[in-house]
């Protein structure tokens, strides 16, 4: 079956088994911005970035924010310092939204905590965990 993301955004993060964190992140661009333009949040350190020191990140959203802000490497020096996945997360969301943003973010740290923030009305979003074995998928 062929599927139609155009307009979407993919965002994956992993972990392998020696502890070695990933992150990539895959731009539909916002709804009626033209094609091309230099705000997209796959850039690194806005909206994809790993460290195995913190983790990883992927983030969506009005990428010029996520770029103003250094979203996503600063969500991974927050989490190397103390704070949990979730609070970063919305630490960096709130900052966002303050400039006028909006978007989300999948947040996997090296203790194994994730986290999927969001503030826009809905975001799309699943987790695969292999330890358990276990799928989530929600939208709200």
């Amino acid at each position: 079956r062929k599927f139609n993301f155009k307009g979407n955004t993919v965002g994956a993060v992993a972990v392998d088994k020696n502890c070695n964190f990933a992150a990539g992140t895959s731009t539909g661009g916002l709804s009626g911005k033209l094609d091309g333009r230099i705000g997209d949040s796959p850039i690194i350190g806005a909206g994809t970035y790993a460290d195995n020191r913190c983790g990883a990140i992927s983030a969506t959203g009005t990428g010029e924010m996520f770029i103003r802000t250094s979203a996503a490497r600063t969500v991974c020096m927050l989490m190397q310092y103390g704070m949990s996945p979730d609070s970063a997360g919305k630490m960096i969301l709130e900052e966002i939204e303050r400039i006028n943003g909006r978007g989300g973010m999948i947040i996997l740290s090296v203790d194994g905590t994730y986290a999927i923030v969001w503030n826009t009305s809905a975001m799309l979003r699943g987790i695969w965990t292999a330890l358990k074995d276990t799928i989530t998928v929600a939208v709200f």
